[in-house]
């Protein structure tokens, strides 16, 4: 009896690790950050971007001594660099932008990484978190759990729990016509679960994807829009949203 229990257990033992070889390769495989991406990694008239911790940080150029910063978590299986063009658009606004590289690609491994950037950065006295549909729900758990956030932003994502909304944080919520990912009718389901008050953004003939920079997504439909369009207007009611909040936080 025990020789065979000891040949089960070991059995399951090579089981359990056969499956978490499986999922560190498949979580590993992320959708790599196109060319623009990368060159929006570099810095010029307009913004400081530079390498710090690790982080990916994008200061405006004019305004180095911004008091609000941005947070992002990067998409599920998403190199996190493929967010760049738009984190750089964000900083040429006037705002302090970090983004990181998660575990496995995954941000809800590391779902409090917010809060060592907010401890490295004391200067900064308001601070967002915002994500990108998985990111996106790992910044509403930060968001959700942390009155001092100012607001979360989310694109194609929601809350995975009603946080946001019994705490009344202030949220935003971008989405495209052309998402397959995170279609209309998630959009509604959302509704529940995020503050009455949340402000709902359609990008007409964006799709999922191009919430970033990354190259087509499996599930994915086809945008009408450019890229440069879809991140324009994700900006604009991103960057609106947030100095609407300010305006009005005590």
């Amino acid at each position: 009896m025990k020789k065979f229990l000891r040949r089960v257990t070991a059995i399951f033992i090579v089981v359990i690790l056969v499956l978490a070889t499986l999922f560190v390769f498949w979580a590993s495989d992320a959708a790599p950050a196109s060319d623009v991406a990368l060159q929006a990694l570099n810095s010029d008239s307009q913004t400081f971007v530079t390498i710090e911790n690790g982080w990916a940080t994008f200061y405006p150029a004019n305004n180095q001594q911004s008091e609000t910063g941005f947070i992002f978590y990067p998409g599920g299986k998403v190199d996190y660099r493929a967010y760049a063009p738009l984190m750089n658009m964000i900083a040429d606004e006037g705002y302090f932008v970090v983004v990181m590289p998660v575990p496995l690609n995954l941000a809800m491994f590391d779902i409090n990484v917010a809060a060592r950037i907010q401890a490295e950065y004391p200067e900064i006295k308001n601070w967002f978190v915002g994500g990108h549909s998985l990111g996106g729900v790992a910044a509403a758990s930060y968001g959700g759990s942390h009155p001092d956030i100012k607001g979360v932003v989310l694109w194609a994502s929601n809350s995975a729990d009603d946080s946001l909304k019994i705490n009344n944080m202030p949220t935003l919520l971008v989405y495209g016509t052309q998402d397959g990912l995170f279609p209309l009718e998630m959009v509604e389901d959302a509704r529940a679960l995020l503050p009455e008050d949340t402000i709902y953004v359609a990008i007409d003939g964006g799709n999922h994807a191009q919430f970033g920079s990354y190259g087509l997504q499996a599930g994915d439909y086809t945008a009408t829009i450019s890229p440069l369009e879809q991140w324009t207007q994700t900006v604009d009611a991103t960057v609106e949203f947030m100095q609407n909040t300010l305006s009005v936080s005590p």
